[in-house]
């Protein structure tokens, strides 16, 4: 027999930084989960991503076990990594903090595409250098026509 959800749980974490502070031991232990095994788990899990943020949905049983999946970093993360900016603008429509390509978009496109909702590249790429413009980043280029 399947166990009962309780809940689900979102938060943002360091890879292979997880501790009992903030945010995810007020987030878990508000729930009545153990916070330790969390933080073991996910920390071994995620030791190949040391300090890339991670969303994570942890399942909450009536029981108080979980289970968690762990997502890839945000667009928004990643947009700023190949921009090589620490933050984006405050005024995105008036002032640009950076520029990345298109072909930088692709990969970060390539890279969340399981977590997206487009079914091909060209879409998901749309979607990311959306999400640049939004951010102050200038995507170079013109769209390329014949992707694979």
């Amino acid at each position: 027999m399947a166990k009962q959800v309780d809940g689900y749980l979102k938060l943002q974490v360091r890879g292979g930084q997880a501790n009992p502070g903030q945010p995810v031991g007020p987030a878990l232990g508000s729930k009545g989960l153990n916070i330790m095994d969390f933080c073991n788990q996910f920390n071994t899990r995620t030791d190949n991503r040391k300090g890339q943020v991670l969303p994570v949905v942890i399942t909450i049983y009536k029981d108080r076990s979980f289970n968690f999946v762990i997502k890839t970093p945000p667009a928004a993360v990643l947009i700023l990594q190949a921009a090589n900016k620490k933050k984006g603008s405050d005024q995105p429509n008036l002032v640009k903090v950076g520029s990345i390509t298109w072909n930088q978009v692709k990969d970060i496109a390539e890279i969340k595409m399981k977590d997206l909702n487009a079914f091909k590249v060209d879409s998901a790429m749309k979607m990311i250098a959306g999400t640049a413009r939004s951010m102050g980043v200038k995507v170079k280029g013109v769209f390329p026509e014949n992707l694979n």
